[in-house]
Order: structure tokens, then sequence, then C-alpha cells
């Protein structure tokens, strides 16, 4: 990295992953662990949180994207990959040929894979991903499934797709005790029934997400997939924090404070005035805003932690800084640590107090942080140091 960022940095703590993996890997009993490090690993990093998920003893990892497994694929990480979401024009030619496994949702993908995977001359690796439910993407259960199976079958017998896996995701993923939860088991053992039947030889079936993962290990199958618990957030807060969940947050984002300063009672803060000091008071400047990835929604709300006290967001998240009332008195100096969240374990708000605060959830507070601010990895070997 090239000059100084006044962004602060996200501290990914990378020990605390791998140990979120292993606290993963108990409670999935006999089935492997799929870490999710899709979204840079959410935001904490691609191949950093891969490598210290694996440490962890995932066996598996699991990205959206084909890029994100192609990225891996290029760091040398060898273990099997999963890519499961694709628009026609995706390479995948370069999947098949780097051994990355690839979800099918539809016709058009399996015809798509069967000609890259003539081109390289080799079977790609297809899981079959069902849509049980979540209407998103996946083949739907029923007539569609039957004859995308059917044409799987062919494409087995003339060797260019195998199916080693089937999959599926829940519509009510924070909801583990819905009743649409189990309905959705019902269809996907259902399909693999169905599949299986047709003569497909699946290694692996995998629906469990990190909530399933943490609250019933009768979805654990041959594979867990947990991707926001990996790194140490709850998926179902509304059952208990991560603590509860036996689990670390990894990520702690903080900046310095650039100015500290005394105004009047009275004094207006930030864009339109939405804050006004009740008293005279001292006020700290922070240089991080929404372009970093501060939700603008976290004006008047977003938690803070400065010199020891808790504080709030005073006023209008700004796109490069924010403004804490600090109280009058307050020893605060340039340069001290402004902390946005991290594990809690100090008093500090955490991601899933954002959440709350804003009317969100942690997923979004971990993945919208910028590239502006810089990652500091420690915990792990390698150590890793990006920009």
């Amino acid at each position: 990295m090239t000059g100084q960022s006044f962004a602060g940095e996200l501290r990914i703590d990378l020990a605390a992953i791998s140990d979120n993996v292993r606290r993963l890997d108990e409670l999935a009993g006999s089935a492997g662990v799929m870490a999710v490090v899709k979204a840079g690993g959410y935001g904490h990093g691609l191949v950093p949180s891969a490598l210290a998920a694996l440490r962890g003893g995932a066996t598996w990892l699991g990205v959206a994207q084909l890029s994100e497994a192609l990225e891996l694929r290029a760091a040398g990480l060898t273990c099997p990959v999963l890519s499961w979401l694709h628009a026609p024009g995706a390479d995948f030619a370069a999947a098949v040929r780097e051994d990355v496994d690839l979800a099918v949702s539809a016709p058009w993908g399996l015809e798509a894979v069967a000609e890259a995977a003539r081109a390289v001359g080799r079977a790609a690796r297809v899981h079959v991903k069902v849509d049980t439910g979540l209407g998103r993407n996946g083949v739907l259960h029923g007539p569609a499934l039957t004859s995308l199976l059917d044409r799987t079958r062919a494409l087995e017998a003339e060797g260019s797709v195998r199916v080693v896996g089937m999959m599926q995701h829940f519509a009510y993923a924070d909801a583990p005790d819905h009743p649409e939860v189990r309905a959705q088991v019902v269809r996907f053992d259902a399909a693999v029934a169905e599949a299986e039947a047709a003569g497909c030889r699946l290694e692996v079936r995998h629906l469990a997400n990190s909530a399933a993962t943490l609250t019933n290990p009768s979805l654990a199958y041959d594979l867990v997939r947990p991707g926001l618990a990996v790194y140490g957030l709850s998926p179902v807060p509304s059952l208990g924090d991560h603590e509860h969940d036996g689990l670390t947050p990894a990520m702690t984002w903080s900046a310095p404070l650039a100015q500290v300063k005394d105004v009047p009672a009275g004094q207006g803060i930030s864009y339109g005035h939405t804050y006004r000091t009740e008293r005279a008071t001292r006020v700290g400047i922070v240089p991080v805003g929404y372009a970093d990835g501060v939700p603008r929604a976290g004006s008047g709300v977003g938690p803070l932690w400065v010199a020891g006290s808790r504080h709030t967001v005073a006023g209008r998240v700004c796109m490069d800084q924010l403004v804490v009332d600090l109280g009058p008195g307050s020893g605060a100096r340039e340069g001290d640590p402004c902390v946005l969240f991290g594990p809690g374990t100090q008093g500090e708000p955490t991601a899933q107090d954002w959440a709350e605060a804003i009317g969100t959830i942690s997923y979004e507070l971990i993945t919208r942080v910028g590239d502006r601010v810089p990652r500091r990895y420690v915990g792990g070997e390698p150590a890793w140091h990006l920009a």
C-alpha cells in the first residue's frame, strides 16, 4: 500500500476464523465443513479467510462467483471448491481445467458446462442446485428437475459431466423453527431420492447454512455450508449472540480521531444540523464515511467506542467523515482510535449492535467496508498485509 490511509483499518483475526470453523466442525459431527468465503470472505479477505478456515478444519470452500474460485486456485489452494452462481458467458472451461465444482441451476447452465467440458477434454463435476422454495436461483423441484436430471444422465453417459452433489438454500435461514424449513427439507430429500433413482451417484448432499449448523444437527447430511458463522457472528441473534454460539467475531474496524475541538452549546453538527449540542462540549472528527462503507442510516444512531466509552454518531454520516460528541472535558485526543465495531470484549459495539441500530443485518455491515480501508491480518500464518 502506498501512502497512508486515514480511513483507519480493519483488523482481521485469522485465529478467530480458524477457531470458529473448529466449533462448526464439532457441531457438524461426521459431516464435513464447506466454509463459504464468497464476497471476499464476507469482507475479511478471500484468500486469508480461506486459509484460516482450512486451518480450522474446513475440507471444502464455497463461493458464489466463478472468479472467486479461480482466485483461490491461483493462490495455490487445492481443496475442493464449489462455485454456485453463474450467468451466460461464464468461463466454465477455466473452471473445469482448474477442477472447480460447478452448481447447475438451469438447463442453459448444464449445456454450457458440458460444452466447456468437451472442449477441455475432461468431465465437469456438477452439483444440481434445487429450488425447494426460496424462489431464487435453482431448478424448481418437480417436472423441471425431472427434465434436468434426464439430461444430466445423458451427458454423464457421454462423459462430459459427472453429477457429484445436490444442494439447496433455505428461505427462512434465520428462523430455523419455521415450518417452511421442514417443508424445504422434505422437498430436498425427495429431489435427492429422484436423482439417485435416476442413477446419479451423489458424493455430497448439502443444505445446512450457518443457522442450521448451529441449531439443527439433523440437517448436517454430508456437508454443512456455513458462511456468517465462520466469521464469528450469529446468524440467528434472536436465539443468542455470538458468545451463545461459541463464536468470536474476527473483524474490528477502527479509525483515528482526525480532530478534537471544543464547541459551544447549540452548535449544529454536520449536514443539515440534524444534531445540535445541548451544552458546551468536545467533538471528534472520524475520517470514515459512507464512501468507506459506514451506513448513512447510522446518522444519529450508529454506536461508537472512544476512550473507553460508548458514544453515538452525532448528526449525519458524510461521504468521508462522521462526528462524535465526546462530552465536556473528554480527554480524547487526535490520533486516539474510534472503534466502529469489533468483538465486543472491551465494551466496543459489535456489528450486530450496528445492525440493530439501523435496522439491517450484520452481514451487510461486514461486507460493505470499502477498499479504502486497509486490512491488517493477525493470528495466522502467513502474515497477510493487503490494502
